[in-house]
């Protein structure tokens, strides 16, 4: 899953006057700078919680990666 130019620069603007930020002012302000659909499909499958920018990224590349299952990183699958 590929994302855009403006994922990052939404993450570099999110971290400029914070430390950790949750998952969901995340997607919060994702859609108000109107990211394209691919990003927010990336950010939709971010589990719940806090994050501090590095981490951020990290699970944004976990879930970018080609190949990446279509759950959640932290999601086990079921049969």
């Amino acid at each position: 899953m590929a994302t855009t130019e403006a994922l990052p620069e939404l993450v570099d603007e999110l971290y400029a006057a914070q430390e950790r930020i949750d998952r969901d002012e995340i997607y919060r302000r994702a859609v108000a700078a109107g990211l394209p659909s691919d990003d927010m499909a990336v950010l939709d499958r971010l589990p719940e919680g806090e994050y501090a920018e590095d981490e951020l990224n990290e699970a944004i590349a976990q879930i970018a990666k080609p190949g990446a299952s279509p759950l959640s990183i932290d999601e086990e699958p079921t049969d």
